[in-house]
């Protein structure tokens, strides 16, 4: 049986991971500061005698044996990871040490939750592993752009110098249930406007694109990851390809809520990317992975899941 660390396991895509990690037949312990995840996301795993929940904060080392470490600790929204940025920072940084230590020492395998946000507001479209990115490195989206971008090369210089078996996926948008309501993001900010009758808040034109993948689409994509040789590595796009414009996706919420919410429109935030689709070819060949659930299905059980919530 392995025994698996998740950092931020607690949170939205953290729960999911540690739920399916434990219908597997291993043991997971998950390890969340509580910042933004939330104790009700794992209560349901706690009668599972495999199961450990551990109040931790990952800028701080962590001593344990293990076979293999999920690092997906850090806010990922930008109403939570702009609330203390050097917080922010500190924790895709000194958590990506800690992490990495404590798989150098264990000789863990570790997989890096990275981010599309690593290519700014891309020049190239869609965005293949091998670009660069266009990042502004000083603006208020840097301490989780650029917190990410040394967390994977920590990774790699780790890979090199100490032989670290280690995975770095690079997740685009995701949406499903146990978003927070109060997360920023898109998808949930039209959900919970359109179930209380509220003005859908689009920002610009709407006519910026994203590209949304269903949170079980991507935990199948992490463990297939995980499993994978270690010479596969990474950075490693996870994503949907089927890209929709904000606008299309607002109307599409309207439609499944039944809501009668109007569209009101705002200035564009700064940085904001423009476009985002990931090309994930590389992981259709490695992995044989891609995204099975259609938007507007993943949209109908994320609808109910806050439509539950907030009665």
């Amino acid at each position: 049986m392995k025994r698996i660390i998740v950092t931020g396991g607690a949170g939205f895509i953290g729960s999911h991971l540690c739920e399916r990690l434990l219908n597997e037949k291993a043991e997971v312990l998950c390890v969340d500061n509580f910042f933004t995840g939330r104790r009700q996301n794992v209560a349901r795993l706690f009668s599972n005698p495999g199961f450990e929940l551990m109040r931790h904060d990952v800028t701080f080392p962590l001593y344990i044996e293990t076979d293999e470490i999920y690092n997906l600790a850090c806010p990922a929204s930008p109403v939570h990871y702009q609330f203390d940025p050097v917080q922010t920072t500190k924790t895709s940084v000194h958590g990506a040490i800690n992490m990495l230590g404590l798989a150098k020492r264990t000789r863990a395998k570790i997989l890096q939750a990275s981010t599309s946000e690593v290519y700014g507001d891309p020049a190239v479209h869609p965005q293949v592993e091998s670009y660069w990115g266009n990042v502004n490195p000083i603006g208020p989206r840097a301490c989780y752009d650029e917190g990410k971008r040394c967390a994977e090369t920590l990774f790699f210089d780790y890979y090199r110098q100490h032989k670290t078996r280690i995975r770095v996926a690079r997740i685009f948008n995701t949406y499903g249930p146990r978003m927070l309501p109060n997360d920023g993001r898109v998808v949930s900010n039209f959900i919970v406007q359109a179930l209380q009758g509220h003005d859908i808040t689009v920002y610009g034109k709407g006519d910026q694109t994203r590209s949304f993948c269903y949170v079980d689409d991507l935990v199948e994509g992490f463990l297939r990851l995980m499993a994978a040789p270690d010479d596969v590595t990474g950075p490693m796009n996870l994503g949907n390809p089927v890209e929709s414009t904000i606008l299309e996706l607002a109307e599409k919420i309207i439609g499944l809520a039944k809501s009668k919410s109007k569209i009101i429109y705002k200035p564009l935030p700064q940085d904001d990317p423009t476009r985002r689709r990931p090309d994930i070819s590389q992981a259709r060949a490695t992995l044989k992975w891609e995204p099975k659930t259609k938007l507007d299905d993943g949209l109908g059980l994320t609808v109910d899941y806050f439509r539950k919530l907030l009665a």
